[in-house]
């Protein structure tokens, strides 16, 4: 295609550069000699080239389009793959605004400038080379003037050129910090109405809404102060040629076509450069694109599949944690340290501890969204280091803190684990997690549509389909956390109930804050500033765990709790005033 492209290219320049000796012919061997037949046959040839050059010009603009849109497709595909591998310590390093304005406004810039340069930075050189030579031949004695005029513009160039790319590096950053802003405001617009933040997030948006206009009115008045300077130099360029030309002409030494087809030449001359100019003025803001998309594509993510993956067999998925200690990159303390503990099938374990105890650390660590800075981690005796990530998570049915809904359906979202689950397979996931009751009020029910983001469904149903959607996929591991929050206590009961007929001979991790949730448990992991402080039942820690009475107490009474084997009542206990 690049050979097509330079073809046309040839052929345009062709076009360009034929016409003024054709013009040189009919004016001084038909017009001045009287001779019809050279004003026609030149004409004749020279409608047939501009011809050539229009075709020349429509082929070039296509396969430029076809090749920049291409380019930028295929770039748009690379990141959105890389984007999707980060673990969460690279999407922690780029924001999710940036990274929107990386796949878009970066790319879009970088395809708009590659079909440029493929339509003008492969033509302009043949122009520009051949009409110097050309006019060069025609009237030596006069390619001063040519050479005068590209030094004046190549300098006006350079003195923009170095005004406006500073302004080109900062202009991307401030896309960003706009697309940041609007993006807060857009997920945030319930919260900003509850506390009448309005005035206060519309002055936010202004002020980067302002700063990004002045930045592209600055580079704007840049191209637009260029547009006059060539447009007059052009014009004096023309003026000197006739100036000199007429002297000359005057003196014998040049023909009136050969001062016309000069002043084509020097014109296809300046031409050149000005479209070499226009480059040069769009490569700045395109390359510093290039540099932020290219910043995401080489970034290496920190979690990858291992070179010698161990297959794991077909199991019961349990899990192990080794004197498991991470730290958060850049942090200066563990999150958790020394955890060791074991999640048995057919049993339900529970992690329960205050905000901050590192909860959702440790269960991010069995999905491998990130990797344990000490210890281990394993799934059927196996490290989960050393599997492929694919068959990792298809051992574990993972329903996160904050529940995630796509736009679609109610039966896509419960699918998205399973595409090729059955209707009854999907109609029994959602009974499991009590999300009937809900469904079959709604028009169409489970083809009933769900909004972007899930936005016009409440935070429980939100949960209920999240869970639908890990039952359905049939798990050896269940791993939940704090996916219960949004429920009431007779939903919660009735949910868990069903879950542990679903999940008897599974593995189920809970996370809960509500010790109502976990009560019942098998075994109960109690953290507190990132360490183990208890493990066992509820009854066990309740008379063992000073941490974990503190956390019941505060949510219960004496009579919900039975609390037969402590020395002190619950009014005594911390957090309960006597």
């Amino acid at each position: 295609m690049l050979i097509a492209i330079l073809i046309f290219v040839y052929l345009q320049a062709l076009s360009s550069l034929e016409l003024p000796d054709y013009m040189a012919k009919i004016i001084n061997n038909g017009i001045l000699a009287g001779d019809n037949s050279v004003v026609i046959h030149e004409g004749v040839l020279m409608l047939l080239i501009s011809l050539m050059g229009g075709a020349a010009m429509v082929g070039v603009s296509y396969l430029a389009s076809l090749i920049g849109t291409g380019f930028a497709r295929d770039i748009r595909e690379h990141l959105f793959a890389k984007v999707e591998g980060f673990s969460l310590n690279e999407f922690n390093k780029f924001s999710t605004a940036s990274l929107i304005t990386r796949s878009t406004n970066d790319i879009q810039q970088i395809q708009m400038v590659s079909t440029m340069i493929l339509r003008m930075i492969l033509a302009a050189p043949i122009i520009g080379i051949w009409a110097i030579f050309k006019a060069y031949s025609t009237a030596p004695s006069m390619s001063w003037v040519i050479l005068l005029a590209v030094v004046v513009m190549f300098s006006i160039i350079m003195v923009l050129f170095s005004i406006a790319v500073p302004k080109f590096r900062a202009l991307q950053k401030l896309v960003d910090k706009l697309n940041l802003v609007t993006r807060e405001n857009l997920t945030g617009l319930r919260v900003i109405r509850a506390f009448t933040n309005e005035k206060y997030e519309e002055k936010k948006f202004e002020t980067a809404n302002v700063d990004l206009t002045d930045a592209n009115l600055f580079v704007n008045r840049m191209m637009v102060i260029m547009q006059p300077m060539m447009t007059l130099i052009f014009n004096v360029t023309s003026l000197g040629i006739i100036w000199v030309g007429a002297h000359m002409i005057g003196a014998g030494n040049l023909q009136i076509g050969e001062m016309l087809a000069f002043m084509q030449y020097a014109m296809q001359v300046i031409m050149a450069f000005l479209m070499i100019s226009m480059i040069f003025i769009m490569v700045p803001r395109a390359s510093v694109s290039a540099k932020r998309v290219a910043e995401v594509i080489e970034t290496e993510s920190s979690i990858k599949d291992p070179e010698n993956p161990k297959k794991s067999p077909v199991g019961s998925g349990e899990i192990e944690f080794k004197d498991v200690t991470f730290t958060y990159p850049s942090a200066d303390v563990p999150a958790i340290e020394g955890i060791s503990f074991m999640a048995h099938a057919g049993q339900t374990t529970a992690v329960v501890g205050g905000t901050g105890s590192g909860k959702s650390t440790l269960i991010n660590l069995i999905p491998r969204f990130y990797d344990v800075t000490s210890g281990s981690v394993t799934i059927d005796n196996i490290d989960v280091r050393e599997m492929k990530l694919e068959d990792l998570y298809h051992k574990i049915g993972f329903v996160p803190q904050k529940a995630v809904l796509f736009s679609g359906s109610i039966e896509s979202n419960i699918k998205y684990g399973q595409p090729d689950a059955s209707d009854h397979e999907t109609a029994s996931a959602a009974e499991i997690a009590q999300a009937t009751e809900f469904i079959n009020t709604l028009d169409g029910n489970y083809q009933w549509s769900i909004a972007q983001g899930g936005a016009n469904v409440s935070g429980g149903q939100k949960q209920r389909i999240s869970i639908a959607r890990a039952i359905v996929k049939k798990p050896e591991t269940y791993i939940f956390d704090d996916s219960f929050s949004a429920l009431d206590f007779k939903t919660d009961a009735l949910l868990r109930s069903a879950l542990s007929k679903e999940t008897k001979n599974k593995t189920m991790i809970v996370v809960a804050q509500r010790i109502s949730t976990i009560m019942h448990a098998d075994k109960i992991i109690v953290l507190d500033e990132g360490k183990k402080v208890g493990e066992g039942t509820h009854e066990d820690l309740l008379k063992s765990c000073a941490v974990y009475q503190e956390i019941a107490s505060s949510q219960m009474s004496d009579d919900e709790l039975h609390l037969k084997g402590l020395s002190a009542p619950v009014s005594q206990l911390p957090g309960k005033g006597a």
